[in-house]
């Protein structure tokens, strides 16, 4: 029978010798590998001491925007629950009460909005399907946790603050494409 690729060899059984049956070349092998690697610089860093620097594009702990007035830009559309690869986003939709304008942009929000950080893998997906920009990924890590609870975040640990000095800056994470979207006066929708 012909063989379906040229990328075939030839196994020998050839004997082994008694240095090699009793792996002293595998041994020093391994052994001028570890040296090698013992003698060269560190890669380590002392995290609290230090801060490694991340990637203009990282993509940390979620954040749920305010707009300049301070109202949640979250309109519980879904759209980033269904664009959620690891089904980690939950909300409820409610309908904003006379009196709530200060708080909320649309007449619908989010009454609960969750995370669900063990399950969500960090893709951004979220963060393009939104039409109104109110949720974006960080450069912020999440933080460690001995249990399971701690890592559904809701909208106490995800909505930026009212304080205009405390808001986290995202523009970082804008592309140009996105910026010339927004410069269209067609789209304004957002402001």
């Amino acid at each position: 029978m012909k063989a379906l690729t040229n990328r075939s060899k030839v196994v020998s059984d050839k004997k082994m010798t008694f240095i090699e049956w009793i792996y002293i070349p595998a041994i020093l092998k391994g052994m001028s590998i570890t040296l090698r690697h013992f003698f060269k610089k560190k890669t380590t860093i002392s995290y609290p001491e230090q801060k490694r620097e991340f990637s203009q594009v990282y993509r940390g702990q979620h954040v749920l925007k305010r707009d300049d007035e301070g109202r949640e830009r979250c309109t519980a559309c879904g759209l980033c629950a269904v664009a959620c690869p690891a089904e980690a986003i939950t909300m409820v939709a409610a309908e904003r009460k006379p009196g709530e304008e200060h708080l909320y942009r649309e007449e619908k929000y989010a009454s609960i909005y969750e995370i669900n950080m063990l399950r969500c893998i960090f893709c951004g997906d979220c963060e393009e399907a939104c039409p109104k920009e109110a949720i974006f990924l960080t450069d912020r890590i999440v933080a460690s946790e001995y249990k399971r609870a701690p890592f559904v975040y809701g909208k106490d640990l995800l909505v930026e603050p009212l304080d205009l000095n405390l808001r986290i800056d995202v523009s970082a994470r804008q592309t140009e494409s996105l910026l010339k979207f927004k410069q269209n006066k067609r789209f304004a929708h957002n402001k």
